[in-house]
């Protein structure tokens, strides 16, 4: 399948686009690129043999291209998706969706309407040892959950570049906290649905040019669950990533970040266990450890491959993006009135 590339801001498109070249099982073939920055342009279509287009619209009428990627800041998402979905091209859009849910809500009717493929790029539903963990909350082997906490980081005070980037520039993007608690927000939909409410504290620690860089949510459920992402932007290190608490055990995962993926751990460690009351004993994951977070990154190509190429349902849907839009921004509203939101 021919596919165009709208926008090179997000950098895990080059993780995919090495992959699909790399892989040609994949059956992913990117043709041609845009992007409003030409500076981004020309060494990403030299490295995989891409046209560049001269506009959104020029790379959408190319009736060889039957899907596309965007990779654009996300300010852009929402013009360009209306934009892909009235061209007819299969979408994936790098998260997070949107900036407000008025964007969202535009996105969400742009695919209902010309009713095209649509997914957001969340790696982490597709992530292995996520699937296992998903796996055993559903086949009832820890009973009723009563709590997952998932922690997640990045070291951005290590990266002298992000501070100017537009990650952090609010005609693009939000702020961090937006852009990467989005993550572990969509890893709780994803694993427990939508919550009833949300408290959340969000803080600024450390630079004032990387804002809300460090923050805790608890979302709470009708059946009485409860779930908390605890994201620092500031970690340079960390090991335990996840926790799972049931009536009838408990799951741990370890090294499923990047500041517990980079850094040096035992020869012999293992990223999933869990323990059975019925059995009184750990077992270790069978699923295979990813040595770096890149491998997390890069595994997504075939996901989204098989997605653009029919071959399997979204990853997730407008509607799911939108929920999980809407469950960040509460975060927001929680921190600023110091109060529980209702969702």
């Amino acid at each position: 399948m021919n596919i165009g590339i709208l926008g090179l801001a997000h950098p895990h498109v080059g993780s995919y686009l090495d992959q699909w070249k790399e892989h040609p099982e994949l059956d992913i073939q990117a043709v041609a690129v845009w992007d409003h920055d030409a500076g981004r342009t020309k060494p990403a279509a030299e490295k995989y043999g891409m046209a560049v287009a001269a506009s959104a619209e020029e790379l959408l009428a190319r009736r060889d291209i039957g899907g596309v990627v965007i990779a654009a800041e996300t300010s852009l998402h929402a013009e360009l998706v209306e934009k892909a979905a009235a061209a007819g091209k299969a979408i994936v859009v790098q998260k997070p969706m949107a900036l407000t849910l008025e964007e969202a809500d535009r996105i969400v009717a742009a695919v209902k309407r010309a009713k095209v493929p649509f997914t957001v790029a969340w790696q982490m539903r597709v992530d292995p040892q996520n699937i296992r963990m998903k796996e055993l909350m559903q086949n009832g082997s820890l009973g009723k959950i009563f709590m997952v906490r998932r922690r997640h980081g990045l070291p951005t005070q290590a990266w002298g570049w992000f501070e100017n980037s537009w990650h952090v520039d609010p005609k693009y993007n939000r702020d961090i906290w937006a852009d990467d608690a989005a993550h572990p927000t969509d890893l709780i939909y994803w694993l427990l649905g939508m919550p009833t409410s949300v408290t959340a504290e969000i803080g600024s620690l450390l630079n004032p040019k990387i804002p809300n860089d460090n923050g805790i949510a608890i979302f709470r459920y009708d059946n009485g669950t409860i779930a908390e992402i605890s994201c620092s932007f500031t970690c340079i290190a960390a090991e335990n990533t996840t926790e799972i608490i049931g009536e009838k055990g408990t799951i741990v995962q370890n090294y499923g970040d990047v500041p517990s993926a980079s850094v040096p751990r035992p020869k012999d460690a293992r990223g999933l266990k869990w323990f059975l009351r019925e059995k009184n004993d750990w077992t270790i994951g069978d699923v295979p450890e990813a040595p770096d977070h890149g491998v997390r990154i890069r595994g997504l190509a075939a996901p989204l491959a098989a997605f653009l190429n029919g071959k399997r349902p979204a990853i997730a849907t407008a509607e799911e993006g939108r929920d999980v839009l809407r469950m960040i921004l509460a975060t927001y509203e929680s921190n600023t009135k110091g109060k529980r939101v209702i969702l």
